[in-house]
């Protein structure tokens, strides 16, 4: 007579070498992710505290109100740096934009060389924005840069004086942070235009269009999400410009190129109005979530029309 004996399914020793397993990958995303979450939420509530207090060169407890809010939106340099925002961030997506798509299509066209230059577009991306903004300093500094080079070749009257003229200094750090960005929207439009479907475009040919049509009519109408995606992306570093501004203008001619950010550092830093200063970090926040929220919600939309699909 022999006996059979039942073994019971090992489910849960089958599930724990798994989990045990994936450890490390858990490990490795979500504690840095959850650090930087919380250093980001904490950060944020304690400068909104912040803001609504009377503290200047210590944080202090109280309550203020609005006063500082109504103090920063009411100020000159505030104004000022809104109005080169506006300016600078407009120009600055709007250029980068049209400078890496152009770069993009260039690339497309299997150029001899494609590997060179990709690496030479890209490479201010390696750049930080503190050298980008000292060698473009010297670049357009009127007595040793761009219009002395030109003057010493014979050209007296030429003058490229952009970085002591108060109309025009914004137009430096334009340049300069297209110089720096531009090949970001450059790989991003790249990547998409290596993804459009072929067979799209072999269709485009067969019924005769031109290289321009097919771009303009069947190619660049496939690329919005990527645009949106580059816009966004450069709206948040026009609004959070710092380094940039203050290694190549410091803000000047006097406060002719001030940005908000510079406006937080002022008040925090050189004037020890921390509660003022806050409050304008926090109207910072504001703009810069006026941005990415629409942005956040168009992608929900698009992710649960894809799931409905």
């Amino acid at each position: 007579m022999t006996d059979t004996v039942a073994t019971a399914p090992r489910t849960g020793r089958s599930a724990t070498p798994s989990v045990v397993g994936r450890l490390p990958e858990y490990l490795t995303i979500w504690v840095p992710l959850l650090l930087s979450a919380a250093h980001l939420i904490s950060f944020s509530l304690w400068t909104i505290w912040i803001s609504f207090t009377p503290s200047t060169l210590v944080p202090v407890s109280g309550w203020v109100g609005l006063r500082h809010y109504n103090a920063v939106l009411a100020s000159r340099n505030w104004n000022i740096a809104f109005d080169n925002l506006l300016l600078f961030g407009s120009a600055f997506v709007l250029l980068s934009l049209v400078t890496g798509l152009m770069l993009a299509i260039l690339l497309d066209q299997r150029i001899r060389g494609e590997n060179t230059l990709r690496s030479i577009f890209l490479y201010p991306l390696a750049v930080s924005f503190v050298v980008t903004g000292t060698v473009w300093s010297w670049l357009l500094n009127p007595g040793l840069g761009i219009q002395k080079l030109v003057q010493d070749f014979g050209w007296t009257s030429f003058r490229f004086d952009w970085l002591v003229d108060r109309d025009m200094a914004i137009w430096t750090i334009v340049i300069a942070a297209i110089w720096q960005s531009s090949g970001f929207a450059m790989a991003l439009f790249l990547a998409g235009l290596r993804s459009v479907d072929s067979d799209l475009v072999k269709a485009a040919q067969i019924d005769g269009a031109g290289p321009i049509r097919m771009y303009r009519r069947v190619i660049l109408p496939t690329l919005w999400p990527i645009t949106i995606t580059v816009i966004v992306i450069q709206l948040q570093f026009a609004i959070s410009t710092f380094d940039l501004v203050r290694a190549l203008t410091n803000g000047g001619p006097g406060i002719a190129t001030q940005l908000p950010a510079l406006v937080v550092y002022d008040l925090m830093f050189q004037r020890g109005l921390l509660g003022r200063g806050a409050a304008a970090a926090v109207l910072m926040l504001l703009i810069l979530l006026a941005v990415l929220l629409p942005y956040a919600a168009w992608r929900h939309l698009q992710r649960r029309r894809a799931n409905h699909a």
